[in-house]
């Protein structure tokens, strides 16, 4: 029975918000299709929060989903993860998740900053991996690039006499500002800051801040240039735009 209750406390604020949840994921979560969508649609507001339509493909997995909300146009791709203790997670207006991320708030020792808060017109790549202990909030137009990680949780391992797991965690948070682009496989590290219109190059470890409109990589990640519009794109390599972009 203690295994039991372990097991239900890991996936739902109580036995009876399991049953509900549990429930309407089986009748419409294994959906293909416009139908799925738009019958998650309706049935899925009966156990999270969505302010207006947002489009959730077949095999999305939540836990803890009364702790979600999802903004309008929210596009969560198939495999999509969301783990949504207390503070849960909040994915703002026309932010798309693509298959295979993890959002993970895994909130059970009374943290008083966790949670997920990403802004609008934003984008989690494949495989991405967000854990929110500490808190991560992420700004408006962000792009993930697929298998990059952002870890707002760290173990303390100083005492070599106790195994690592009994000498508790730090979880500073997790601050990415708006038009940010991570490359693939980038790493956020626990207590950073990512400023405005900055890039972290592919596979970059960032331990440190990242001053605004600044290219940063390697391991750990450095300074390689600031985005100035002294580096323009050369003449000779063509520049695609979103035809449906006003200003493009």
């Amino acid at each position: 029975m203690k295994s039991l209750q372990l097991y239900l406390n890991r996936q739902a604020s109580s036995p009876g918000r399991y049953l509900l949840e549990q429930g309407v994921m089986g009748l419409a979560g294994w959906v293909p299709g416009l139908v799925g969508i738009a019958l998650r649609g309706v049935l899925y507001r009966l156990i999270l929060r969505m302010d207006g339509l947002a489009a959730i493909e077949s095999r999305v997995r939540l836990r803890f989903a009364g702790n979600i909300r999802l903004g309008h146009g929210v596009y969560l791709d198939q495999g999509v993860y969301l783990h949504a203790c207390p503070r849960g997670i909040e994915i703002g207006p026309r932010t798309i998740v693509m298959h295979g991320a993890v959002l993970h708030v895994y909130n059970f020792r009374n943290m008083p900053h966790s949670g997920i808060r990403i802004g609008a017109d934003s984008l989690i790549g494949e495989y991405s991996v967000i854990r929110g202990q500490g808190g991560v909030e992420i700004g408006d137009r962000v792009y993930t690039s697929p298998f990059t990680q952002i870890i707002a949780v760290n173990h303390v391992f100083d005492d070599p006499n106790r195994p690592f797991i009994h000498q508790g965690i730090t979880a500073q948070g997790i601050v990415i500002e708006d038009d940010v682009w991570l490359g693939a496989g980038a790493i956020i590290t626990d207590g950073v800051r990512v400023g405005k219109g900055a890039v972290v190059a592919a596979g970059a470890v960032v331990t440190h801040d990242v001053p605004p409109h600044t290219v940063v990589g390697g391991v750990p990640a450095r300074p390689l240039r600031t985005i100035d519009g002294t580096h323009p794109v050369p003449r000779d390599v063509p520049v695609y735009f979103d035809p449906t972009e006003v200003n493009g």
